[in-house]
């Protein structure tokens, strides 16, 4: 089966609930940014046929890139209109036929976004049926971004602030009635001069540092998690979840480290801690930092570095604790007995494990010509490998993210 990269790519509401995914498509990373003949009815195929929809999106909407071709041949009739958004390329002029055929899908129930929307008459007739319009905010600058709002808001539209890399552009964007919002500044760190680890967090920390330790005994982790009784609670009530399909009812600590034995204990014990210190965070920089460590880990054996798959695993897991810390990434890690190599990666340096770290992050926000240069020689038939890999990674960080 030939393989594509599709990859997604978050939206949230005001609240920072997981509103949507845009999902992104390209043959490989071969192709970057030129553009395909059949990128969108190929997203379309790919999403509902290669793929399963609810593994990519979950319970959450889909957004989908409708070029000119896409929307003339009815692709998207492929979708369900109930989870799908369709996004109206800006390269798409709106001539009578085109305009003719988003009417026709809102008809049958679509929903229909207007993608990297510039305020212009001839998008008139579009925005008439349009449920929301796209800004990309990287372009777009204050006055042009509130302008857009004074005159759309009052017509009933929806204003969604796309390619938002800082909390600032989000803070703006919602003072001005924006109230959808994508791009990754949810995994930027909210810095505060001086601020440290929050006390209640230090006791997540602190199970961290144990669980990554090598000569860390058994009762010290028993230890501390039973500092924090949620801690337990969650423990034992994921362990005993029917997704890990285990046989026996697991009644304590020390029983779930006899039954899983000590490396895979510790794994589960890392990833509890990570997902304890995301309290008050979107939800989603929890199901970032799992899909983030999967990946890692299932790209680790294409790259040759199955050996490193651990360590690759927890870089993965804790590429995001700035972020739910609020504190520099170089604060978290010095705290933590971690590898050379993966505290390098994570502080932007050079390292065996700087490919790998760059690999997720490029996937992740689909820049697939940063990807081949990442990539160049790496790993072979790697636009067969590596959409198998992302797949099989979002799949594992949703089922525990639920």
């Amino acid at each position: 089966m030939h393989e594509r990269y599709i990859a997604r790519q978050p939206i949230f509401d005001v609240r920072m609930k997981l509103f949507g995914y845009e999902l992104l498509f390209r043959d490989g990373p071969k192709n970057a940014f030129s553009p395909a003949k059949h990128a969108s009815s190929s997203v379309i195929v790919d999403s509902t046929m290669l793929y399963s929809l609810d593994a990519l999106i979950g319970s959450a909407k889909a957004f989908i890139n409708l070029d000119l071709g896409a929307l003339m041949n009815g692709a998207a009739l492929f979708l369900p209109p109930e989870r799908t958004v369709i996004e109206i390329l800006e390269s798409v002029e709106p001539t009578a036929e085109v305009i003719a055929a988003c009417q026709n899908l809102c008809d049958k129930g679509y929903t229909l976004a207007l993608d990297d929307f510039v305020d212009h008459a001839k998008w008139t007739p579009l925005t008439a049926i349009a449920k929301y319009l796209k800004i990309d905010f990287r372009i777009s600058q204050g006055a042009v971004r509130a302008v857009v709002a004074d005159r759309y808001l009052r017509k009933g539209l929806h204003l969604l602030a796309e390619k938002v890399e800082t909390q600032e552009d989000q803070h703006d964007a919602e003072r001005l009635g924006y109230t959808l919002f994508q791009g990754y500044f949810f995994c930027k760190p909210n810095m505060v001069e001086g601020r440290d680890i929050p006390p209640n967090k230090l006791i997540y920390m602190r199970l961290l540092e144990a669980a990554s330790a090598a000569d860390a005994s058994q009762e010290k982790l028993e230890e501390i998690i039973k500092q924090e009784p949620s801690l337990v609670f969650k423990l034992l009530r994921y362990l005993n979840s029917p997704r890990m399909g285990l046989r026996t009812e697991i009644r304590s600590i020390h029983h779930a480290i006899t039954l899983l034995g000590d490396q895979q204990f510790r794994r589960w014990v890392t990833i509890l801690a990570v997902v304890a210190m995301g309290s008050g965070k979107p939800s989603e920089l929890i199901r970032t930092a799992l899909t983030r460590a999967y990946f890692c880990e299932e790209i680790s054996g294409p790259l040759g570095m199955t050996a490193d798959s651990a360590d690759l695993f927890l870089m993965g897991l804790l590429s995001v604790a700035d972020a739910l810390l609020d504190v520099p990434i170089e604060r978290v890690l010095a705290t933590l007995p971690v590898s050379d190599d993966l505290r390098s990666a994570l502080s932007r340096k050079q390292s065996r494990f700087s490919d790998v770290y760059n690999t997720v992050l490029c996937y992740e926000h689909g820049d697939w010509k940063q990807l081949s240069v990442t990539l160049a020689g790496r790993i072979d038939n790697a636009d067969t490998q590596l959409p198998g890999c992302y797949l099989m990674a979002t799949q594992r960080a949703n089922q525990i993210a639920a």
